[in-house]
């Protein structure tokens, strides 16, 4: 299969297969006689794979060690559970953050009476001070 077919059978852009081979998520193809990339069949079950992960909030990286994983036959299905768990611990963390940072700028956007010039905005009065604002 040429790059266009793999690409649109897995729902993503020509660049992304491009993009994903270079970062060693998906097997290299091998070149025709006119150099273009001939892709096996199994390529497009990876490109969702990757996917699929990138979804669940998987870094590249992430995603390049649960398919070393997934291709090693001595794994179990605990250490991935483990990789699961490591990435939920790391959007809760993400959450916590981003909920601090809402009720700060909540905290700053009441502080702003909405009126006046721009010299005397809190807002950037409290930005530009460089003060803590968490």
């Amino acid at each position: 299969m040429k790059i266009g077919a793999v690409a649109k059978q897995a729902g993503i852009s020509v660049e992304a297969v491009r993009f994903y081979e270079k970062q060693g998520l998906i097997n290299t193809p091998l070149r025709n006689d006119s150099g273009y990339r001939v892709y096996s069949a199994d390529i497009t079950n990876q490109l969702m794979f990757v996917t699929r992960a990138k979804e669940l909030g998987f870094s590249l990286k992430e995603i390049k060690e649960l398919l070393l994983l997934r291709n090693s036959p001595n794994i179990t299905c605990a250490e991935i559970k483990h990789q699961a768990e490591k990435k939920i611990a790391d959007i809760e963390r993400k959450i916590k953050d981003l909920k601090l940072i809402r009720d700060s700028l909540v905290q700053l956007t009441n502080s702003c009476p909405g009126i006046g010039t721009i010299k005397k905005c809190p807002i950037l009065g409290k930005i530009d001070n460089k003060s803590e604002v968490i």
